[in-house]
């Protein structure tokens, strides 16, 4: 069977009937409003054994045949089969590290500690894995006439901007961010600039970014690009099976996962589960879903054993990318948890930069997103849910380089709500040898 005979189509997330085509500027389920989720013919996928696709996966991976070497298109038929490749747009995304922490493993007694480096991207963040997605999409239906509008917008605290942007300015697509005024680093902002969208910079928070961008939709002005619209999951579902992949198709037993508007927590479910009903693997890792204290609607849900997650006000954080208190994508979240057999926890401010330090004094450079992840990590294992035989992987999202004011004001002591107990600043010295000297010896016998 060729790859054009494999179909992928949207459909309503709580079963409502009717099918829609991928190209169709849809949200919503036009039935009861709910969420969409891209739905693939499994039995047609079928017509390859589990050990053939792992095959074709491997021989593809990193590769120099477009636009296979992506880490997302690398899984072309599970992913968006029918884009031609004329329309896809890739920056070789995905594909990226997985390291062994070893040193900060055996430091937690957490000796299989992995990190998954989705920031070592073209844009710096596991954003573009499902922007890739989205933006071929897009540029096909442009094409094929099925759009009203070629604007591409997104609601963005800085990393889907950057990755909005930078695709949109491949594809000679226009593109609008909306960001909330004074809450993205310099590094974030420069980078939609630098692309040439439009930005403009709200006197509001990320949730109220979002509802302008969903007034913007309803009207057919834009082409929503949040991770509402189910295509950005299906790139970002990549992670789960590239990950799996790199452990020789060995299925890791917990994944740690930084999270605020919770898509990604439903991309990880989505690529398990199809490994699983595929036959790739036999089981799925069990999920922690970890939140800043400050933005913790589906933590506070996880306690009161609800299936619903109630909107907040979330509170400043330095892990601004999920400062979010209305996320749109919890309903796929909490199904995802249910299925993973998952936990959710949380981090203070002061335990988000603690972990970020602690993990960099072992060689990692993390941001704060992936910080708190750490920190929920650290306190799982403290409490012994996770154990000394479990492997666990902790899903990084952003590079460390676009979060230079976080990392400096820690050293410099200046972040709030942050007690920096592994500071580190400049020695300065005079130019003279002696003290120099002096100084290196006093370093060697500590």
């Amino acid at each position: 069977m060729t790859q054009q005979a494999y179909r992928a189509h949207f459909r309503c997330f709580s079963g409502c009937s009717g099918t829609y085509p991928t190209t169709q500027p849809l949200y919503r389920c036009p039935t009861c409003d709910g969420l969409l989720e891209v739905h693939h013919d499994i039995d047609a996928l079928r017509n390859r054994s589990a050990q053939e696709w792992r095959d074709l996966f491997d021989a593809r991976y990193r590769g120099h045949e477009f636009p296979y070497g992506s880490g997302v298109w690398g899984k072309r038929e599970w992913i968006a089969p029918e884009v031609p490749d004329d329309f896809i747009v890739s920056t070789y995304e995905g594909a990226t590290n997985l390291f062994h922490a070893r040193r900060l493993g055996a430091e937690i007694g957490i000796p299989e500690l992995w990190v998954k480096q989705c920031g070592n991207a073209h844009t710096g963040s596991f954003k573009d894995l499902g922007m890739t997605v989205l933006v071929s999409i897009v540029r096909w239906a442009h094409h094929i006439g099925a759009l009203k509008s070629p604007v591409i917008a997104c609601a963005s605290t800085g990393d889907t901007s950057a990755s909005l942007a930078a695709y949109g300015a491949i594809a000679g697509l226009p593109v609008v961010v909306l960001l909330p005024r004074g809450l993205v680093s310099a590094a974030q902002l420069v980078q939609p600039l630098a692309h040439g969208a439009t930005v403009l910079a709200l006197e509001t928070d990320f949730d109220g970014c979002m509802a302008v961008i969903r007034e913007l939709a309803s009207r057919g002005l834009i082409y929503l690009a949040n991770s509402m619209n189910p295509l950005r999951i299906e790139g970002q579902k990549t992670v789960g099976i590239e990950l799996t992949q790199q452990l020789e198709w060995s299925v890791p037993d917990w994944v740690i996962l930084p999270s605020g508007n919770l898509g990604n927590a439903a991309a990880l479910h989505a690529g398990f589960r199809m490994m699983v009903d595929l036959g790739l693997t036999d089981r799925m890792p069990r999920l922690c879903v970890a939140q800043a204290e400050n933005a913790n609607p589906m933590y506070r849900a996880f306690l009161a054993n609800s299936e619903t997650v109630s909107p907040i006000a979330a509170k400043k954080s330095h892990a601004s990318a999920i400062q979010i208190g209305n996320p749109v994508s919890a309903p796929r979240a909490m199904a995802a948890l249910r299925a993973m057999n998952g936990v959710v926890e949380q981090a203070s401010e002061d335990e988000l930069a603690d972990a970020c330090a602690r993990a960099d004094r072992t060689g990692l450079y993390t941001d704060p997103h992936t910080g708190v992840a750490l920190a929920c990590t650290f306190k799982l294992r403290d409490r012994g849910v996770l154990t000394a035989n479990d492997r666990v992987v902790v899903v990084s999202t952003a590079n460390a380089l676009k979060f230079t004011e976080f990392k400096l004001g820690y050293h410099e002591k200046t972040l709030a709500d942050v007690r920096p107990q592994r500071a580190n600043l400049p020695i300065t010295l005079p130019a003279d040898v002696e003290r120099i000297a002096k100084t290196i010896q006093e370093l060697s016998a500590r």
